[in-house]
């Protein structure tokens, strides 16, 4: 029961961090667009949510593998 109420926590926090960055993102694209950053700024900024997402399906996939590894 502890394994699985961790694999939960685990998954919260993947939900949480996907959410992030693409509020993250969403929100540096509005305030670039209304302060007319240039293209190299906006770029940073999606580069930025590219990690993110990165990062995040990382630890999706090594969530997935230790779920795989103590299957019952």
């Amino acid at each position: 029961m502890a394994g699985n109420q961790d694999y939960n926590r685990r998954g919260r926090a993947i939900a949480l961090v996907i959410v992030g960055t693409a509020l993250g993102w969403v929100a540096a694209n509005v305030i670039g667009a209304a302060v007319d950053l240039s293209h190299r700024w906006r770029a940073l900024f999606d580069l930025a949510a590219i990690g993110g997402f990165v990062w995040a399906l990382w630890m999706l996939y090594g969530l997935w593998r230790e779920r795989q590894e103590h299957k019952d």
